[in-house]
């Protein structure tokens, strides 16, 4: 089967917009930097609600909440390993991050290999056939710390995420991005290409765990949220 291995806003009105997200954006960080104020309630602060085009323009991967619940602020003797009351609620006003990271789907296509055994070999991880030029998006936020040749491959293009989770990216046609970049999930990272060891254009996706061991890609989507949209099975060939 083909697709394996061999063995911006623009117009007048963009100014206005992006006005009201940064407005929007800015009243949920001064909720949270009221915090230093040593409220004593702990009542829910409800926040702005955007305008539906105005939310259309936040970056990919971000997502606002509806309220930030505003813990009790205790007298500055009675917290342990914290000097004053104000360190302690930066400290609180940290854990309250208004941004929510997100995995997405890296490309659209038909999958033609799963991860596991193959031809008697194990396939670190999954093949999606596509059209040389498709676009493919990195899967979640993170810094590039691959972009160029690499063995077997061809071309590949490897995003560290903030927990060390590796996703790759295998024979790509060409890449957008460089060592040292960062990018947020659902960003254009590369292309679909037939570099390397490859019978026909697809992406090999792999997901690397912290310690560096491959993991099953399709699982981590799921457990990650992702109901991808190719189609195939997958099966492998054993």
């Amino acid at each position: 089967m083909r697709g394996r291995h061999r063995a911006q806003t623009s117009g007048s009105g963009a100014g206005v917009k992006a006005a009201t997200v940064a407005a929007a954006t800015g009243a949920i960080l001064a909720g949270g930097a009221q915090l230093g104020a040593a409220s004593a309630s702990a009542a829910p602060i409800q926040l702005p609600t955007l305008p539906a085009e105005a939310a259309n323009l936040l970056p990919a991967g971000v997502e606002l909440p509806t309220s930030i619940e505003v813990p009790d602020v205790p007298a500055a003797d009675s917290i342990p390993g914290f000097a004053t009351a104000k360190q302690w609620v930066n400290d609180q006003v940290k854990q309250l991050s208004p941004l929510k990271a997100r995995t997405v789907q890296p490309v659209s296509g038909t999958l033609t290999s799963d991860f596991g055994s193959r031809w008697g070999a194990h396939h670190g991880g999954l093949d999606i056939a596509a059209p040389i030029g498709t676009p493919i998006r990195s899967a979640t936020d993170g810094t590039v710390i691959s972009a160029g040749p690499a063995s077997g491959f061809g071309q590949w293009v490897r995003v560290m995420n903030e927990d060390r989770t590796i996703t790759v990216y295998g024979h790509v046609n060409d890449y957008q991005v460089q060592v040292g970049q960062q990018v947020v999930a659902g960003q254009q990272i590369a292309t679909v290409g037939n570099r390397g060891e490859s019978t026909g254009p697809h992406l090999h996706f792999e997901v690397w765990d912290p310690a560096g061991t491959k993991i099953d890609p399709a699982k981590w989507l799921r457990d990650n949220g992702v109901s991808v949209t190719w189609t195939g099975n997958g099966h492998n060939d054993q």
